[in-house]
């Protein structure tokens, strides 16, 4: 692997079996990390330590396996890269092993290059199987459900809302309100959040967590949300199938669940007149929360009478924390239907990852700007279709640049293996933030296809782009002087049948034989697998892998 391709950092002590409590998984500050901890998700575990002797031109080599396994597996290096004027950065290094197995226990070992500082720990993954105490059954209602008594770690209280509906038809705000924690709401049908008033004000949702953690959301449909602001005409911005803005939320799982079709119609950056922000409903809203979130395997879209400003987001973005929130993974959703961010990913991105999601008519697919903490992984998504209002003009692939400023662009981001999709026409007219100014960001394998070789930027030259490494990734825009020395100049050929079905929410991405980019990518360690032959070929679905599946279809055991 070559010296550019990069590192990553430590974290928190897990418990094999079920998420570990709040209250036995304290923060801690960067000065305490001498001894390394892990924070665990079902699929992944960051990482965070601080040796003695680290320093800007030393990694911390990661190698992992299943604890009583006797094979080593490589991991993806972590960068030093302190965080000035705050602790939220939790270690002078830090990072994640992903593509793992739920519920199982893995030893780990560091090692400071060049040096004898080493350090092992053992940590575990989440179980998917969550222990259930109390069932409370919910039928159908015309008011909100208002949750404040908690479960235990050993015993979720289930709330089990199969074959029952809330309609609040436009009077109340909330369909169910939570303030309370080791939660599970399942198979609830929700409709009509949002009451009707002549001057509305702050943000709702239809599932309002006002504080709480461990807190699990499954299996749910949720529907005509929001209100109108009257001032525009459009739906109210951020008002939410899912809200919160507790600090102390945490552990909080959205899975399989269909979030679709909100009250009002969003408006775009055109209306009533440019530059005018895009403004309406979202499916999930989150500010400042305290992380370690999982959003996974959901269906989140509408139609474009009915768009969203973003379908995942939230703020603050010019701060440590932001949206989702440190640990967190987003992952197997299909995204679709709105004006701005597909997926609003930024803040601290502090070990936050996003992988195998489809992302489809929306103007930009995945926003990051900026990233203050990071490392941010990026990896494996299928996007297409990017427009900013109907009919013509799209955004970027990855949004990139900085929020309020250029002092918050101080994380380290990996973008590896997606794919910029030619399913018609509207091409993202981007890659890599456009021509926006791009910080400490690490490139490989993506194809990044944009709409107009000759004007559009695959990858972003601006002359403010400071510590990036783009290569190894199939282009036909411009992109940096001196990058993509290994890069393939082209456009992708894909295999007969290439496309996503929406029938079964499954999607072919692979290239053909005889594509540019094919077998041409690099070996990125915990990231490439699944590959035949000498490399892995560039984009997201690689050669003789089977159909990629999103949202529900992801989801199933």
């Amino acid at each position: 692997m070559q010296k550019g391709l990069l590192c990553l950092a430590a974290i928190h002590l897990a418990l094999l079996g079920q998420i570990p409590a709040a209250e036995k998984a304290p923060e801690r500050k960067a000065r305490d990390a001498a001894q390394p901890i892990a924070i665990p998700t079902f699929h992944c575990i960051g990482l965070y330590w601080s040796p003695p002797g680290g320093a800007r031109e030393r990694e911390v080599q990661v190698r992992y396996r299943q604890r009583g396994a006797s094979a080593w597996k490589e991991a993806l290096p972590m960068r030093y890269n302190p965080i000035p004027k705050t602790d939220e950065d939790l270690a002078d290094y830090r990072g994640s092993i992903v593509h793992l197995a739920p519920g199982t226990a893995y030893e780990i070992q560091l090692t400071l290059a060049g040096t004898s500082v080493t350090a092992r720990l053992t940590a575990a993954t989440w179980s998917e199987d969550f222990p259930v105490g109390e069932t409370v059954k919910v039928g159908d209602r015309d008011t909100p459900l208002r949750i404040t008594e908690s479960g235990t770690p050993q015993g979720y209280r289930l709330y089990d809302g199969r074959g029952a509906t809330i309609d609040v038809r436009h009077k109340h705000d909330a369909c169910i309100q939570v303030n309370a924690s080791y939660v599970i709401l399942r198979g609830f049908t929700l409709k009509g959040a949002g009451a009707a008033t002549s001057t509305p004000r702050g943000i709702i949702g239809a599932i309002n967590l006002e504080g709480g953690h461990d807190i699990v959301i499954e299996d749910c449909d949720i529907s005509d949300w929001g209100r109108l602001n009257p001032k525009t005409g459009f739906g109210m911005d951020y008002d939410a199938a899912i809200y919160s803005r507790s600090s102390t939320l945490q552990r909080l799982i959205v899975q399989r669940c269909k979030l679709h079709h909100p009250a009002y119609d969003g408006r775009t950056w055109y209306e009533p007149k440019f530059p005018t922000h895009s403004e309406g409903a979202q499916c999930i809203s989150l500010f400042n929360t305290a992380g370690n979130h999982v959003i996974r395997y959901n269906e989140m879209y509408s139609d474009l009478e009915h768009m969203y400003n973003d379908v995942f987001g939230g703020g603050s973005n010019g701060s440590y924390r932001g949206s989702p929130g440190h640990d967190s993974d987003i992952y197997g959703n299909l995204v679709s239907h709105c004006w701005d961010d597909g997926l609003e990913i930024e803040g601290g991105n502090r070990n936050v990852r996003v992988w195998d999601n489809h992302i489809t008519q929306c103007a930009m697919m995945i926003g990051n700007a900026a990233t203050s903490i990071g490392p941010l992984y990026i990896w494996r998504n299928v996007v297409a279709r990017s427009q900013w209002q109907p009919g013509t003009s799209g955004g970027y692939f990855l949004k990139m640049g900085y929020a309020d400023s250029e002092d918050w662009m101080t994380g380290h981001q990996y973008i590896f293996h997606n794919t910029l999709f030619r399913a018609d026409e509207f091409l993202p007219t981007g890659g890599l933030g456009g021509n926006r100014i791009v910080k400490h960001t690490v490139s490989r394998n993506n194809i990044l296809h944009v709409r107009d070789g000759q004007r559009n930027y695959s990858a972003s030259e601006n002359r403010q782009n400071t510590d990036n490494d783009f290569d190894y990734d199939l282009y036909n825009g411009r992109v940096p002087k001196g990058s993509e020395s290994h890069g393939v100049r082209g456009e992708p050929l894909y295999a007969e049948g290439a496309g996503f079905d929406a029938a079964t929410r499954t999607g072919r991405f692979q290239l053909a034989p005889n594509s540019p980019g094919a077998g041409a990518g690099q070996i990125i360690p915990n990231f490439s697998d699944g590959f035949t032959g000498p490399a892995p070929d560039m984009g997201a679905h690689q050669r003789g892998a089977p159909p990629m599946r999103f949202g529900l279809a992801a989801g199933q055991r």
